[in-house]
């Protein structure tokens, strides 16, 4: 029996990280067809061990032509992208004075330049079709002000820009681009500022909701805002966050 939902294809960037592989794994359970990609050769065979009914590319996000490359390959294979997830970021806390340019530089190409080089080769095939839906990720630290997130703050600020103005030209072509702005995630690039129970702690008191999220909270937003019954969503920054950025914590006595 064909799955229900057999004929979309979804493609993820960096589907090997903590979220990326979530999501992965909720468009499968659901019959889409699967593809992403990432930069580490090692990690992309152990994540096909793990999830074989996945198809992957490497590819360095930061390299428009590889993005490029990855979504000419997919074509080639289904002849359609519905659904495009850019899971590609990194977590820089540094106070702009600290910050030398070669670590402003690294934040602003692996978060913003790769996700606008991941929309502009998604649009392209969209804009031939039937339409579909972007969606990146964004950070708490784009809409609340939070200390030593200077670099990561001016990135993520840029992905929202980004995806407001992109949803607004696109939006006749049924063309739609979100974002989900998460809190602290318990992933693998969060591991270094997580690696000390003190540390886990002190997060999780940052959110009002008492603890730092996980992956398939952030994945099951991506997922919902993917999903074709839910187009008449676009242009937004949704907090995925545990309260974080918009909820005051009451102050004890």
């Amino acid at each position: 029996m064909m799955a229900k939902n057999s004929s979309r294809v979804a493609l993820i960037g960096g589907i090997t990280g903590g979220v990326g592989s979530s999501l992965a794994e909720k468009f499968v359970e659901e019959g889409w067809q699967v593809a992403g990609y990432g930069r580490s050769e090692e990690r992309l065979r152990s994540f096909v061990e793990e999830s074989p009914d996945a198809s992957v590319y490497q590819a360095d996000a930061t390299d428009s032509a590889q993005v490029d490359a990855v979504v000419e390959k997919l074509l080639e294979k289904t002849g359609r992208i519905d659904a495009y997830v850019h899971c590609v970021g990194s977590i820089l806390l540094k106070p702009a004075h600290s910050c030398s340019d070669e670590d402003f530089d690294q934040t602003i190409n692996l978060n913003l330049r790769s996700a606008f080089f991941g929309l502009r080769a998604a649009v392209r095939p969209m804009l031939k079709g039937d339409g579909g839906a972007i969606t990146l990720v964004s950070s708490v630290a784009s809409l609340a002000g939070l200390p030593n997130h200077e670099a990561i703050g001016a990135a993520k600020g840029g992905i929202n820009g980004l995806v407001r103005s992109a949803a607004s030209t696109y939006a006749n072509k049924g063309i739609r681009v979100n974002a989900v702005a998460p809190g602290m995630v318990e992933t693998g690039m969060a591991k270094p500022l997580l690696g000390s129970e003190q540390a886990k702690r002190l997060s999780a008191s940052m959110h009002p909701l008492g603890r730092a999220g996980l992956p398939g909270d952030v994945s099951s937003a991506l997922f919902f805002l993917s999903q074709p019954e839910n187009s008449w969503i676009t242009g937004q920054i949704w907090s995925v966050d545990g309260g974080m950025g918009h909820v005051r914590q009451r102050v004890k006595a």
